[in-house]
């Protein structure tokens, strides 16, 4: 059976995916890698990290991509950017550009050198929006944020699958599968705990590797879905 690795949030910190993808889980074309969105914002290298994700498609390896409310923010300011227009050269921020630059957007844009969101290349953009919401897996469902049990249908709620800060998972609607999801950092301890124990019914897998002076915190997690294996990398990049 081939590996299959789980790897939350990135926010930017390319040097660190890479040192995990490359240097501890060392996959084969046979393996797959899901990835819970949050590619970007925050970190030092946003661009790095979509040219390093894009580079594992051209590798070969089977890969899968989660959209994240980071990587939304980012296709929406993009869009209301180009759309809106300017006067003597001049253009206003918009409500959503606003909203992202207070959240990591500043930081994306500085990886990319340029100064608004529309002129980050379409090819990002692009790329981005075949990202998924949320993927089934044999006794998994993957996700971002998390599934609105509320709703007659919890696979219908595409915002609360980017936003949701908390959720009870019901098994039984779920058909058995345990949700992993990133977005809220949680203590390394009870990432280790959730990944041994399985009584949650959830995996939350984000450390917020961007906390580095946070107890607890600080770490890119992957999590190998058939043999319960959790590593655990340490940020490798320098803060520009």
């Amino acid at each position: 059976m081939p590996n299959q690795w789980v790897i939350p949030d990135i926010h930017g910190y390319h040097l660190t995916l890479k040192e995990l993808i490359d240097g501890q889980i060392k996959p084969s074309l046979d393996d797959e890698l899901y990835f819970l969105g949050d590619y970007i914002d925050r970190g030092p290298d946003s661009k790095g990290v979509l040219d390093y994700l894009m580079s594992l498609e051209e590798r070969g390896l089977r890969v899968r991509f989660l959209l994240g409310n980071h990587e939304s923010y980012l296709i929406e300011t993009h869009i209301e950017d180009k759309d809106k227009p300017s006067f003597l050269g001049f253009r206003s921020k918009g409500a959503k550009e606003i909203e992202w630059l207070k959240y990591g957007g500043k930081e994306t844009l500085k990886s990319f050198g340029v100064n608004r969101p529309g002129k980050i290349p379409d090819k990002y953009i692009n790329w981005l929006k075949k990202a998924e919401y949320y993927i089934t897996l044999d006794k998994f469902i993957l996700v971002h944020a998390g599934l609105n049990f509320n709703q007659p249908d919890p696979f219908s709620d595409t915002h609360f699958m980017l936003w949701a800060r908390e959720f009870t998972p019901d098994l039984e609607r779920t058909g058995g599968r345990i949700v992993i999801h990133g977005h809220i950092p949680v203590e390394h301890e009870f990432i280790d705990y959730c990944a041994n124990q399985g009584e949650f019914g959830f995996l939350a897998l984000d450390n917020g590797v961007y906390l580095r002076n946070k107890t607890g915190f600080g770490n890119l997690m992957a999590f190998e879905i058939n043999k319960s294996i959790l590593l655990a990398q340490p940020p490798v990049d320098e803060e520009r």
